[in-house]
């Protein structure tokens, strides 16, 4: 069973209003905004990682949830299996470091023991209040599309932290890009306001895309020549294509009317319009959708 058939299955079960269907990547309740991440060795990171980069990981995929909704950091609680003593010291440098960073206290949790040889699965749970709260459902017929700061980073990234080794200043940057991902919650306050839907990139731009205009029951087009790649991730060789399907960027998509001008650094990406799909073009020409638009679980 994929990822999509087992959310369709749970969405037969009763839901609590605040799931808003599971359309979303967080929960609203008593007016707090919920959501929870787990990562997994092997999949969400790989055990050559340090293990101080992965606990900033962790946190920063959750508040990039938190960011989406315009919401300030409440707290967090985690849950972690108990390994090798120094990399659990390592763990716990570089958890007090983003929680420090992003004024995250730590609210409480769980912690577990995993067979030997067992690979580590580490989940938290962020709690944010004070939010806009715009859902990746609200996209409106005629609405432009947006992302703020680059897309594509971490897909080579992941490539560096692969070879274990980074050979110039601009792979180190893209290397950090994928370890230290940035939640951008100073962005998300400022929008949250104003734009009719957001969330952030974690699967790619194109699928997430899709998933935004799915949600609001409409078709979206994402012009190829519009995403915005940094200057090391054109150097290393990424294309937009590749660039738009990679995920792991935690920028901000988002929606707001075609004439609104949004007030932090944002690239015009596409647009919505009625009907249902995504469509590729590369500056107005169209282009045929790749196999694959972005990550997704399967069994």
């Amino acid at each position: 069973m994929d990822e999509r058939a087992f959310l369709n299955a749970l969405r037969t079960l009763p839901l609590h209003l605040g799931a808003a269907g599971l359309t979303d990547d967080t929960a609203m309740l008593a007016g707090m905004v919920v959501t929870t991440d787990t990562m997994v060795e092997g999949v969400h990171f790989l055990p050559s990682d340090p293990a101080d980069d992965v606990a900033w990981r962790l946190v920063a995929t959750n508040l990039s949830d938190l960011a989406a909704k315009g919401a300030l950091v409440e707290g967090v609680l985690l849950n972690y299996p108990l390994s090798e003593v120094a990399w659990d010291g390592a763990f716990l440098r570089g958890f007090r470091a983003v929680l420090a960073q992003y004024d995250a206290p730590l609210l409480g949790g769980d912690t577990v023991s995993l067979p030997p040889g067992a690979p580590r699965v580490l989940t938290l749970t962020a709690f944010g209040a004070d939010a806009a709260a715009p859902p990746r459902s609200g996209a409106r017929a005629g609405d432009a599309l947006w992302v703020t700061g680059t897309i594509g980073d971490a897909g080579p990234g992941l490539a560096i932290a692969r070879s274990n080794q980074a050979r110039d200043a601009d792979e180190a940057w893209l290397l950090a890009r994928f370890r230290r991902p940035t939640p951008r919650l100073v962005e998300g306050r400022v929008l949250a306001p104003y734009v009719r839907a957001m969330m952030d990139v974690s699967d790619g731009l194109l699928i997430d895309a899709a998933r935004m205009a799915e949600a609001s029951g409409l078709a979206v087009t994402v012009d190829l020549a519009s995403v915005p790649l940094s200057v090391p991730a054109r150097r290393y060789g990424s294309t937009p294509l590749a660039a738009a399907t990679a995920g792991d960027d935690y920028e901000l998509l988002f929606a707001a009317p075609a004439d609104w001008i949004p007030p932090v650094a944002a690239t015009r990406v596409g647009a919505f319009a009625p009907g249902r799909g995504l469509t590729l073009v590369d500056d107005g020409a169209p282009v045929p959708l790749p196999a694959h638009l972005g990550y997704q679980h399967n069994a």
